[in-house]
């Protein structure tokens, strides 16, 4: 059936929007080529969107002809201000950024072991709303959250998890009754693999996972461009993955035991310790990351190839297994470990998978790092904001 005129109106203003946000200012001559639609079609829907608030004139063509024709009109930036957060066990960090995602003020709060829950909570909505102040944010749109555990997939909200403090889940409570703003958590890996997808390392690819190595270890399950999350919202929690090595069996409630216990930051550590390998790296990363960039930055030299050489050992155990599940042709190594080991160990790893596994995979190291997590909570947090301002979608 044809669409009726709003509908048509609704799809057009859309396509339009999403050519402004991809191409940057656009001319009414340009938007009409790009879009296929008619010139008087074109100036009722720049018309509207300008109404809106949604566009303005932004400047005009370089084209020696000047007059209405060659006006650019670019979407309004500062129609609607985002955040997005990263919370971790050890604290929390901030970027606000206005509707096309253009980062205005960057911070983070370190949170001790032994901070009360309340506390703790207070800490983190102080720094999301002096970040908000910083920016010049009169009020946030949209708030993305990335956090350790399992997010429900019925309700969308942080389950409650042994092993993580309480102040992660009230926190999101907390924001929801502070902030005038929509409030959305999502899984901290699968954010990054979201990233990567977009903005990283995985740029080309509608199959892979994402194996995240920082303080702790996880995965993100991407099949076919669609992030997959599971029954349970429990896709991914390869640390507690049985493995040889550990000399234990990981539990319902401690992953100690399971690839984790290989490839968590504490573990790593200590395998560089045994081959006799010492960096220090910035307070905020885990311990491991500088101690694997130290040895990356200088594979040649034995004691650094030797303990990259174990490294991937032990990634290679839980990669094959993913692999030999899943079958992605594609393994990113990612968080503040993965992108540390950049190619050297990226490499190693697939050697090792091709020795294990008959099934081909690329292992490719995450160029976004530690950064995902955020880059992910934000373009969630944009592309939610903007769904909502730019109208319903096309169906």
């Amino acid at each position: 059936m044809p669409a009726s005129p709003s509908t048509a109106r609704a799809i057009n203003d859309r396509l339009a929007l999403r050519l402004l946000q991809q191409e940057g200012p656009l001319t009414a001559g340009q938007l009409k080529q790009l879009t296929g639609l008619s010139r008087p079609t074109v100036a009722d829907l720049v018309e509207r969107l300008a109404a809106a608030g949604l566009i303005a004139v932004v400047g005009e063509s370089g084209e020696q002809r000047r007059g209405p024709n060659a006006r650019l009109y670019g979407i309004v930036a500062d129609r609607a201000h985002l955040a997005a957060l990263d919370v971790r066990t050890e604290g929390v960090s901030v970027v606000v950024s206005d509707l096309l995602g253009a980062e205005l003020a960057r911070a983070s709060v370190p949170i001790a072991d032994d901070t009360g829950t309340g506390p703790a909570v207070e800490q983190a909505v102080a720094l999301v709303e002096r970040a908000a102040k910083e920016a010049a944010a009169g009020r946030l749109h949209t708030v993305g959250i990335g956090a350790p555990g399992l997010i429900d997939p019925a309700t969308g909200e942080l389950r409650d998890s042994s092993g993580l403090p309480e102040w992660h889940r009230r926190l999101v409570a907390a924001l929801h009754e502070r902030l005038p703003a929509r409030v959305t958590v999502e899984n901290e890996t699968n954010l990054a693999a979201l990233a990567e997808q977009r903005e990283g390392a995985a740029r080309d690819r509608d199959t892979f996972v994402l194996l995240w190595l920082g303080h702790g270890t996880g995965a993100a399950v991407v099949l076919d461009g669609r992030l997959r999350r599971g029954a349970s919202g429990g896709t991914g929690e390869i640390g507690f993955l049985p493995v040889p090595g550990t000399g234990a069996l990981p539990s319902a409630t401690d992953c100690d035991g399971g690839f984790h216990s290989l490839a968590g930051s504490a573990a790593i550590a200590r395998l560089a310790e045994e081959h006799g390998l010492v960096a220090a790296g910035p307070a905020h990363e885990p311990p491991a990351a500088a101690l694997v960039r130290a040895a990356a930055a200088t594979p040649g030299a034995p004691r650094c190839a030797r303990f990259l050489d174990a490294l991937a050992d032990r990634l290679a155990i839980g990669a094959a297994a993913v692999v030999a599940v899943l079958d992605p042709g594609c393994v990113v190594l990612a968080g503040e470990v993965g992108q540390a080991g950049g190619d050297a160990l990226a490499a190693r790893v697939e050697e090792r998978l091709v020795r294990m596994s008959p099934l081909p995979a690329e292992v490719r190291a995450s160029t976004l790092g530690g950064d995902a997590v955020l880059r992910g909570a934000l373009l969630t947090a944009r592309d939610g904001a903007q769904d909502e301002l730019f109208g319903p979608s096309p169906r």
